[in-house]
């Protein structure tokens, strides 16, 4: 009953300021398949800077050598907002806090900030650390102090703390008591284990404000539980005033909770005020630059900054979005940088292809007969494996060729694959015929690559560049094949998606066929042909 008056006090306080501090740099790389350079570091920190977020986690000094050279590059930057902080643990049990080696590392990183993690639950006290309660409580005391005493601002991490608290509470906030005796300026209540649910981050929490009524609390969640963004709202709004995460949700096993749903949420769902709050325009091109930094593709189901995440794709949701767009939209897609989308399938109806025409700067007439035979024409397209939710270049051309708004830039005359192997230690080659009529005149070109696509990209290119020259910046990203009717066996159906891009732009079209290579030559075809519609724009 005590914890839930105080969840009560806390939630309306008047306070409604909050501290953004980012892990992506330390715990973010600690998911699988995240990485980045000392390069990657420094032009991520500047980054993180020009949003405002208020503390920038960049490594744990010791660990590894990339951490250590990230230290020492990061001193040369001028930042104007954010500030460093080097992360690492508490002394080691039976070693004092002044001749600890991980300690002094810490100290040699030269970071404004340092945020030092202990532990909270006796498990992990007795079982991973084997040593004693006491000895544990002495080794944070004793390092927050050191740290305190070297001029640095300390924020004490409480490993697995709510995991603790509900084993052994008595014993939880005497580590707690600890920091604070050493100096700790924050103390941040872990969900290490990204277990606990709203409601044990709510009452724990509130309980841990109210017994530390002087010192600034922050909590930190992963996203094990699917609900690392909900704990860490919670926490806010019981008065936790430091949330910790990482951009896009990056993090060991499941992850982190998610800073690009926290940060909107806080500011445009609960008026919480944030330094990034002036910034959240930026938001999605940040996170799309750290994905193209970490080589990852960009979950497009991502809250607020995913490509899908105001997109209309049912006719009924188009046609209501077309004329008042928050009766299917949160929140005006422009507040964090995104934008509405309108994706066509046999599942559109006449909104829905004039909202994407009018997205794609295509004017189309409502009342006219013209309408109605597009959209018969794009169901049976849809029926015979054409699909355009990943192919808006290929509805595009679609579109311009309906209307007679597009010249022919070249015409097929033919083309020719064929594939060899010379003997079974050889590698596989390909080679591609293109014959083109370009402008009346005659383009005949061949290219080789190891594989058929490959050869038939190249050839196609090498027979328009003389003509086109800016075809040349034209690079196919991603290529996607999809069998449609499998009962058919190897005469089934198949559908090839491309992505392409020219550095500025990202596109993608579409070719169905049963045959793979003339499927190939659809989309490989579209993916040109937009290029140079895009160019006579």
């Amino acid at each position: 009953m005590e914890a839930n008056n105080s969840i009560d006090r806390f939630t309306m306080t008047t306070d409604r300021s909050v501290v953004i501090y980012d892990t992506t740099l330390r715990d973010g790389t600690q998911g699988e398949g995240i990485s980045f350079s000392v390069a990657d570091k420094i032009r991520i920190t500047e980054k993180f800077d020009q949003f405002g977020i208020d503390y920038v986690e960049g490594g744990w000094p010791g660990s590894n050598p990339r951490d250590m050279a990230y230290f020492e590059g990061v001193k040369k930057l001028k930042l104007k907002h954010a500030k460093v902080a080097a992360f690492g643990a508490t002394r080691r049990a039976k070693v004092g806090a002044g001749e600890d080696a991980q300690l002094g590392l810490l100290l040699d990183a030269a970071t404004e900030v340092v945020t030092i993690f202990g532990k909270s639950w006796l498990l992990h006290v007795t079982e991973i650390l084997r040593t004693t309660a006491e000895a544990n409580l002495e080794m944070i005391e004793d390092s927050v102090r050191l740290l305190v005493e070297n001029g640095r601002e300390v924020i004490y991490d409480a490993e697995h703390f709510y995991d603790g608290y509900t084993d052994n509470p008595e014993y939880a906030i005497k580590t707690l008591e600890a920091a604070v005796r050493g100096g700790a300026s924050w103390l941040v209540l872990c969900d290490t284990n990204g277990g606990m649910l709203v409601e044990g981050i709510k009452s724990i929490t509130g309980d841990v404000i109210e017994r530390f009524s002087d010192c600034r609390v922050g909590v930190h969640c992963h996203n094990d539980s699917g609900v690392g963004v909900a704990d860490t709202l919670a926490g806010v709004q019981v008065g936790a005033r430091m949330v910790q995460g990482t951009m896009n949700g990056y993090g060991e096993r499941i992850g982190n909770a998610n800073l690009t749903s926290i940060i909107p949420n806080l500011a445009l769902k609960m008026d919480y005020t944030m330094n990034c709050g002036e910034h959240l325009s930026k938001l999605r091109e940040l996170s799309l630059f750290l994905d193209d930094l970490a080589n990852l593709r960009p979950n497009t189901k991502e809250p607020f900054v995913g490509a899908s995440a105001f997109t209309h794709k049912g006719g009924v949701h188009a046609n209501a979005a077309q004329k008042v767009a928050r009766s299917y939209e949160h929140i005006d897609p422009s507040f964090v940088g995104n934008r509405q989308r309108v994706v066509i399938s046999d599942m559109s109806g006449r909104s829905s292809v004039m909202m994407k025409a009018k997205e794609l700067g295509i004017h189309l007439d409502e009342t006219g007969d013209d309408i109605k035979q597009l959209l018969d024409g794009l169901k049976q397209l849809e029926f015979n494996g054409y699909e355009y939710e990943a192919a808006d270049a290929s509805f595009q051309l679609l579109l311009s060729k309906w209307l007679k708004q597009q010249k022919d830039f070249f015409v097929l005359e033919g083309y020719r694959v064929i594939v060899e192997k010379r003997g079974a230690e050889e590698s596989l080659i390909a080679e591609a015929t293109v014959k083109l009529s370009v402008n009346g005149e005659i383009h005949h070109t061949v290219a080789e690559s190891n594989g058929p696509v490959g050869a038939l990209d190249k050839a196609l290119r090498l027979a328009l560049e003389r003509v086109y020259p800016q075809i040349q910046s034209v690079e196919l990203r991603d290529f996607k094949v999809r069998i449609l009717d499998s009962g058919e066996g190897a005469n089934s159906r198949i559908r090839v998606l491309i992505e392409s891009s020219d550095g500025e732009e990202i596109w993608g079209t579409v070719g169905v066929s049963d045959n793979l290579i003339e499927a190939s030559w659809e989309a490989l075809r579209d993916s040109v042909e937009y290029k140079l519609l895009k160019s006579t724009r």
